[in-house]
């Protein structure tokens, strides 16, 4: 079974709908704030709670790096890590590995790429950018992309699309064959029980294609609960959800 988006409403070409995860509804279109290192900055999550947050955006580059993702999971994922019960996006990590400009080098295979904090080398391909996804046990995840600079001519664009597209297949291959290993899978009888969340709601989602959900960082809204990032509009037709 995949994330269902139910639309509620429409008025023309916009729409409001909810979206069900395995960690509650959310209701879209949806303000998504940014908790980059698993915390909202200054705001503390007994808040967030009662302003009505319904999904965080955490970055996996950033908790890949620190943390690291096998402390995490063995605390049982994200929503543990950060006393978080409602649901969760990450980021692919595309984007921050974009911006490590001299830092980075791209290939057909992924990024290699040098830490901002302490220079060691890392690889960052599209299958491990599920790995670390799902170890975190988000309920909707990111397919790994590739950012194109500004300006960039039209053969440049159609080649980094094109490589995208690419690492979007590979991501969903990859996402198929190991969606069931969510570090809270087997916390989800209790989350339940505690009314926390949706019983038939599946485990975990991926976005697909790569552009509907993160179309705010070429210019676009959509409708992913956009947080401090803009992100909002809508992805309902648009996207397809791969899950349990």
């Amino acid at each position: 079974m995949s994330v269902h988006l139910q639309i509620e409403a429409t008025r023309g070409a916009a729409r409001a709908g909810k979206l069900i995860t395995a960690h509650g509804e959310v209701e879209t279109p949806v303000f998504m704030p940014v908790g980059t290192l698993a915390s909202v900055k200054g705001v503390s999550q007994d808040v967030l709670e009662e302003l009505g947050v319904q999904i965080l955006l955490c970055n996996t580059y950033h908790l890949y790096l620190r943390p690291g993702i096998e402390t995490i999971r063995q605390m049982g994922g994200l929503h543990r890590f950060m006393s978080w019960d409602r649901a969760i996006l990450t980021d692919s990590g595309g984007f921050q590995v974009f911006s490590l400009n001299d830092l980075r080098k791209v290939n057909e295979e992924g990024v290699v790429f040098r830490s901002h904090l302490d220079g060691s080398p890392h690889f960052l391909s599209p299958e491990k950018a599920m790995e670390v996804q799902i170890e975190l046990g988000a309920d909707v995840i990111m397919v790994f992309d590739e950012c194109t600079e500004y300006p960039a001519d039209a053969q440049r664009a159609r080649a980094s699309m094109e490589l995208t597209l690419r690492w979007a297949e590979r991501c969903k291959n990859y996402f198929e064959a190991n969606k069931h290993e969510v570090p809270w899978s087997t916390n989800a009888g209790e989350l339940r029980s505690a009314g926390r969340t949706n019983a038939s709601a599946p485990r975990c989602a991926l976005t697909w294609p790569p552009f509907t959900l993160y179309k705010s960082r070429h210019g676009d809204g959509r409708e992913s609960r956009g947080g401090n990032r803009g992100f909002h509009g809508n992805w309902g037709s648009d996207c397809q959800s791969f899950c349990r």
